[in-house]
């Protein structure tokens, strides 16, 4: 009987000694687990900055000047190509009256001729009418720009999709952009 005693003793014993090896096991694997999500996290929040910094601009929407294209309050992610073209939604970010950057679509480049009729609302770029899907309605808004107008070398003229509720390239307080 005394064995006995002596052999649960020396089992709870061991199997004591055995939990206490293993909890300092258990905390470098919590540890470590720890550790790594931290790292990941770390990384990756660094790698964001680094797109969003050089590759990637986060921009809203503001106003319905792109409907049906982009609503107001939309978020894009846009890319920084230096080669937009026809066609292109654009973000502008220099001065301009707005004072905001702005969203708006390259409707001609540099040498070309784009002339509004606003009666029929048909919009001709050297000669050839625009096929043009993505606008809220043919253009009957005028802004203070004389058409035809022949778009300066190395700009763009843009216009926003929603042409009768839009500030863009037909008012000169908006004024042109460079390509750059």
């Amino acid at each position: 009987m005394v064995e006995a005693r002596v052999q649960d003793y020396w089992f709870s014993f061991v199997r004591s000694f055995d939990e206490v090896e293993q909890q300092p096991q258990k905390n470098a694997k919590l540890w470590a687990y720890i550790y790594q999500t931290v790292a990941a996290a770390a990384a990756a929040i660094v790698i964001l900055f680094v797109i969003f910094t050089f590759c990637l601009r986060g921009v809203g929407v503001l106003g319905a000047s792109m409907e049906p294209t982009l609503k107001d309050g939309d978020l894009l992610a846009v890319a920084t190509l230096p080669d937009a073209k026809t066609g292109d939604v654009v973000i502008i970010t220099q001065p301009n009256e707005m004072e905001k950057p702005l969203v708006k679509r390259v409707i001609a480049e540099g040498g070309q001729e784009v002339n509004i009729d606003y009666l029929t609302g048909v919009i001709t770029v050297d000669g050839n009418v625009l096929d043009e899907p993505y606008i809220a309605e043919p253009t009957t808004a005028s802004g203070d720009v004389q058409f035809p107008f022949t778009v300066p070398e190395g700009s763009f003229f843009v216009l926003g999709d929603n042409r009768n509720n839009s500030m863009d390239r037909r008012f000169s307080e908006i004024g042109g952009f460079d390509e750059d």
